[in-house]
This record gives C-alpha cells, sequence and structure tokens, in this order.
C-alpha cells in the first residue's frame, strides 16, 4: 500500500471509502452517503486546498483510505480526518496516514492539529494516542444523528510547537 497525494480522479472512490466506513458508525458521516455529493465536495477541496490536503492509501491502483486536513479557524490549527476500509486496518496504514497528515502539518508550519472521535472508537482513540495527540475536551451531545439520537465526540489535538526541536 500506498500513500500519496489525491486527485480528482480519486473523488469517486474516496467517496464510495466514506460511504462504506459510514454505515460501520464510526466516523461522523451518515449513511446513505451521496456518492455523486461527496465526491464533488473532494473535488472542490482539490481545487481550493488553503493549507489543507487530501491524501489516499492506494493499494495496487485501488483507493482503500484516505485522510484530509483543512484550516479550522484560527491560524495554525489544521482540523483532521481519516477513513479506512477495513482490509487496511492493522497494518500500520492508518498511523501512516496520521504521520502524512502530521509531516504537512508541520511542513505548512501549523502548530497545532485537531480531530474528534466517537468516544467508543478505542481503536482509533489508542492510535490518536500514541502519535502524540491529548484528549482536551467532550462536545457532550452536540451531533444530532439522522435518528434523532444525540452523538458526543472527544475533542483531542496534538501541539506541534511541543515536540522537541520545535518552536
Amino acid at each position: 500500500m500506498l500513500i500519496r497525494v489525491a486527485t480528482s480522479a480519486d473523488a469517486a472512490a474516496m467517496a464510495r471509502v466514506v460511504a462504506t466506513v459510514a454505515a460501520e458508525g464510526s466516523i461522523g458521516a451518515e449513511p446513505p452517503v451521496d456518492i455523486d455529493a461527496r465526491a464533488r465536495q473532494f473535488r472542490e477541496m482539490l481545487e481550493n486546498p488553503g493549507a489543507g490536503g487530501l491524501w489516499v492509501l492506494d493499494d495496487q491502483g485501488r483507493v482503500v483510505g484516505l485522510a484530509g486536513a483543512h484550516d479550522s479557524g484560527p491560524v495554525g490549527v489544521l482540523s483532521v480526518g481519516m477513513a479506512l476500509l477495513t482490509q487496511a486496518r492493522g497494518q500500520g496504514a492508518g498511523r501512516a496516514l496520521l504521520d502524512t497528515l502530521l509531516d504537512h502539518a508541520r511542513a505548512c508550519g501549523a502548530h497545532k492539529v485537531d480531530l474528534e472521535v466517537w468516544p467508543d472508537n478505542a481503536r482509533a482513540i489508542a492510535m490518536y494516542t500514541r502519535a502524540g495527540f491529548q484528549v482536551e475536551g467532550v462536545r457532550r451531545a452536540h451531533y444530532r444523528r439522522r435518528d434523532g439520537s444525540l452523538r458526543s465526540t472527544l475533542l483531542m489535538a496534538h501541539l506541534l510547537d511541543e515536540e522537541p526541536g520545535r518552536r
């Protein structure tokens, strides 16, 4: 598997990854995902990345994961998200995608990377913690789902300026 910068030709495949992972309930997107609309969003992000960017996990020409970063408002803070198909998990690919995001953040001068994760996504939380992310808070009952339920998220962040040799 190889990590590469996403292109507009990847947009539909990326949208299909989101749709598949959304059905598992482990990311914010909810099924059914409108593949065409999501692909348009990816193309727009690729055309106007700002300090952000999109990367794909390519397994012999097939997109099996993606990661993205975008400006989240405050200068120097990038928000990140990722999704991997089941067959791409447990092999270090998620961590490699996360490292790609962190390298990008360092290269563009960000001082902080943040994300949101469902509190029951123990596997992702463990990976983020190993990568240096810390829980900064909880968004309690913040997201109303299509079924009317409310979901909380953990807010996690990695302060790049606190890494050895930075500042």
